[in-house]
């Protein structure tokens, strides 16, 4: 994992909007900005993003040109919020697919700091779930899977509230003015974390019969075609076009695989899992409920604390997803994932 200097974070940004650029055309963007750095900096820090490998220079000498690198791309630090607060047709995002992005994900995506976080929070939520009863390990699984259902459904626009999905997992009572199929998501939720848990030596990675396997049980009867797709879809408030051929979709999950064996703890496998099924969106819906469910699917096959996402902020789930969708910067996404992490080791003793 490299370090980024706040500075390198600016000039990544700058490169993130256009196609490439001089470094006196980036320390002019820079002074405008209010920055106050020589040109000579710049070129010494552009010179030191080449060497990690977060841009790529084109040319040599005065007319040498700089572009991000996919590294560079997946590092950037982006307002989520602020890029999303943007009009669609406004934004300067990817609207293909990178066929380079997830091959780029190193396998140590988490700095070291990070990682020590990560760590810290495994090992509170190793003391919870420590010599637990019967009786409070199954509250403490009812309520993980509730508070899961309610708010992953809740993501996707479900409009149950909290109270009405633990009487509808509990007792079967589904909410009075609430369409069947906002019942169904939830209790689906419900199927699909008792399957992963069940069947946690299965998810040790990515394999494309296990994602086809929760999707199949997250979709059930909701009118969900099964199997990879076949055919394009869109995404609502981007431009963002999918893989749109089943060769392509085939390909793209075989190297999300590839990028998931490759990284280096559970917690970095779940990441990939968590941005990258959303970003091929390789079904014809319920992708980033797959995302999900097949991130707790990772961590709970190496022992780790699953998330809830009771915590997580709707809109800013949705827009840290868009961010990699159209600049593929997973930082967003990434920060998001830490906090809901720390939340559940710190709240659930399910194991």
């Amino acid at each position: 994992m490299v370090t980024i200097s706040q500075r390198q974070q600016h000039l990544l940004y700058l490169l993130l909007q256009k196609e490439d650029l001089q470094s006196s055309a980036m320390h002019q963007l820079l002074v405008e900005t209010g920055e106050d750095s020589s040109l000579i900096t710049i070129k010494r820090e552009l010179s030191e993003m080449v060497s990690q490998k977060t841009v790529i220079r084109i040319g040599a000498g005065r007319s040498a040109k700089y572009r991000l690198s996919p590294t560079g791309r997946l590092f950037c630090d982006i307002d989520a919020r602020a890029y999303c607060s943007i009009d669609p047709d406004k934004r300067f995002g990817h609207k293909m697919y990178n066929f380079e992005i997830v091959s780029a994900i190193p396998r140590n995506i988490f700095t070291t700091d990070e990682l020590d976080a990560l760590t810290r929070s495994t090992a509170v939520y190793d003391t919870l779930s420590h010599g637990l009863s019967p009786t409070l390990q199954k509250k403490e699984l009812e309520r993980l899977i509730i508070e899961l259902a309610w708010k992953s459904s809740k993501i996707e626009g479900n409009t149950y509230t909290l109270l009405d999905t633990e009487k509808l997992i509990l007792e079967n009572k589904e909410a009075k003015g609430h369409d069947k199929n906002e019942a169904l998501m939830i209790l689906n939720h419900k199927d699909a974390f008792i399957f992963i848990r069940e069947n946690a030596t299965v998810f040790t990675t990515l394999t494309r019969a296990n994602l086809e396997k929760v999707h199949a049980i997250l979709t059930k009867n909701l009118g969900v075609s099964g199997g990879l797709r076949r055919k394009p879809v869109g995404v609502t408030g981007s431009l963002y076009r999918p893989l749109d051929t089943l060769h392509q979709i085939i390909e793209a999950v075989n190297v999300l695989a590839e990028s998931v064996a490759r990284a280096d703890t559970p917690y970095a496998k779940a990441l990939v899992v968590l941005a990258g099924i959303s970003y091929i969106q390789p079904f014809e819906d319920g992708n980033k409920r797959t995302s999900r469910l097949m991130a707790n699917a990772l961590l709970l096959a190496y022992g780790c604390a699953p998330l809830s996402y009771r915590s997580v902020d709707e809109a800013a789930y949705r827009e840290a997803v868009l961010v990699f969708y159209e600049l593929n910067s997973i930082v967003p996404l990434k920060k998001i994932f830490m906090e809901q992490y720390d939340f559940a080791a710190r709240n659930y003793a399910v194991k």
